[in-house]
């Protein structure tokens, strides 16, 4: 069944709300912004790499203060260990059994914060939770509540006391994205109201977890064209031939793609995605997942540069077929 026109208003509208809050603490970067929230309602993890005092932990912190659920924050250390992030099972004198005492990584909003500081061992101790949204401790299994995700920062690997994180660790992110300095409005804006420390803590939620489960389960239910799902498929494998790469986009990252472009596109009232929106997600949902060859990164060639070229060469579906039966089919349950 496909999202109805109703639904999809409802759905663009309770975006913005979210957008507007959220940007009341975080001046000037609506773009950062429904990129992590279409993380979020497309139930995945987010990646926030920036210098340092750019605003990331006060995105995430914003971010939890606009959901009505359970957060914590894990600062990321050399001396981090796997246990410190999801819990250990200790042996109880009084009643003879071992208790499971759950890891801060037991909330709905996880901040990860500078999570590229800790040490390769401690990094993969997220593998399993982002992935499969259970944890494994001592050979029992916890299941992780629903919403849940982990928005994660990082500074350049480029400064003092980083790890670089493994291929399987980034392609466990839905989203990688920035922030970057403010401009001179919002940098004014904020000067202004330099005595509030935390500007999140003044936000009000505005959604209940559930509601955010019920706006996730939404999404899944807009159209994707076979025309469209073939264009994800031929930018993957583009990304693999790439003569500049030596691992390309991966079929969770695919998955991952199509998954972000429903919610990319409930978030601006349509039931139906357009390859519009996979163009515009590309750079942030395929970036992080490549990975250079040696070759290529030596002469000095980006990822980005790479997706951009594929996104030139991969032409892209014209006909209006994905439209055309969303609309159809909108049309017909509206009727009934």
């Amino acid at each position: 069944m496909t999202m109805s026109t109703e639904q999809a208003n409802w759905f663009c509208d309770t975006f913005a709300k979210l957008v507007s809050n959220v940007g009341q603490s975080v001046l000037g970067k609506e773009q950062t912004i429904k990129l992590v929230l279409t993380a979020m309602l497309s139930e995945g993890h987010v990646l926030l790499e920036d210098a340092p005092g750019t605003g990331k932990t006060m995105l995430a912190r914003s971010l939890a203060a606009t959901v009505r659920g359970s957060n914590s924050r894990i600062q990321f250390t050399p001396d981090l260990l796997p246990s410190d992030v999801t819990g250990i099972t200790i042996y109880d004198q009084r009643s003879g059994q071992f208790d499971f005492h759950h890891g801060p990584i037991f909330a709905n909003l996880v901040l990860a914060d500078e999570i590229n500081r800790a040490s390769p061992k401690t990094q993969s101790a997220l593998l399993e939770v982002m992935e499969e949204g259970r944890v494994t401790v001592d050979g029992t299994t916890y299941p992780q509540a629903r919403p849940f995700m982990v928005i994660a920062t990082q500074n350049p690997i480029e400064q003092a006391g980083t790890y670089r994180l493994p291929e399987a660790q980034l392609d466990r992110f839905l989203i990688k994205t920035s922030i970057g300095y403010p401009d001179r409005e919002a940098t004014v804006a904020l000067l202004s109201g330099s005595t509030q420390r935390d500007r999140s803590a003044a936000l009000n939620a505005i959604i209940t977890t559930e509601a955010v489960v019920e706006m996730a389960e939404l999404a899944t239910t807009v159209h994707v064209d076979t025309a469209v799902l073939e264009y994800v498929a031929a930018l993957c494998e583009a990304t693999r031939d790439s003569a500049d790469t030596r691992l390309g986009v991966s079929v969770r990252g695919a998955l991952a793609m199509v998954r972000a472009a429903k919610v990319w596109a409930a978030s601006q009232g349509r039931n139906y995605v357009l390859p519009d929106d996979i163009k515009e997600l590309a750079p942030h949902v395929f970036t992080h997942r490549l990975v250079l060859d040696p070759e290529a990164e030596f002469t000095g060639t980006t990822a980005e540069q790479v997706i951009a070229s594929v996104l030139r060469k991969v032409p892209a579906p014209t006909r209006r077929g994905d439209e055309d039966s969303a609309e159809a089919e909108s049309k017909d349950q509206d009727e009934h």
